[in-house]
């Protein structure tokens, strides 16, 4: 197997801001959830896809979304990208889905002013009527990493600072 890339915890302190931002609370209340976020991980040895892990439990009516914060980054090789998708069964039961479709977390994105936290938005967009309800530390998502390339002729040299929208600018 190709070795591409590491997942780490973002500090203590980006997350308590990330959280507190997110859900309200206190900084002790964010700092005890950070204490228990797992790293991603694989399932079985034949998964394509890190499954990430919900720092929370919570419940999603149909309609209904929730931004998490995931205390998560990743380094990567620069020709990678890391692919997000909702897990399969949650989208196959409940239409689980991420806002963007397919998050995509780009190599650069690890030195960002904000450490590289990856969220995930995800919706519960069940057509047929059923809540969805995950315990905390439940696979909610699952990110699998991707080569890339690029044109002949690409010659950007810009920087990333920044996150959503952040290359845009």
């Amino acid at each position: 197997m190709n070795r591409v890339a590491r997942f780490e915890k973002v500090s203590k302190g980006q997350f308590v801001r990330d959280w507190t931002d997110t859900f309200g609370g206190t900084a002790e209340g964010a700092a005890a959830v950070y204490d228990s976020i797992r790293l991603p991980r694989r399932a079985t040895t034949g998964s394509a896809g890190y499954d990430f892990y919900s720092p929370l439990a919570f419940t999603l009516a149909p309609g209904e979304t929730i931004k998490i914060p995931t205390g998560i980054r990743t380094w990567m090789r620069e020709d990678y990208v890391l692919a997000v998708f909702p897990r399969s069964g949650l989208g196959f039961k409940y239409r689980l889905q991420l806002n963007n479709t397919v998050g995509i977390i780009d190599s650069d994105y690890y030195g960002s002013d904000n450490e590289g936290h990856i969220f995930i938005k995800v919706t519960n967009d069940s057509n047929e009527g059923k809540t969805l309800t995950l315990p905390c530390g439940d696979g909610f998502a699952q990110g699998i990493f991707l080569p890339f390339g690029i044109t002949e002729d690409d010659e950007v040299t810009d920087i990333r600072n920044g996150g959503f929208g952040s290359t845009t600018k």
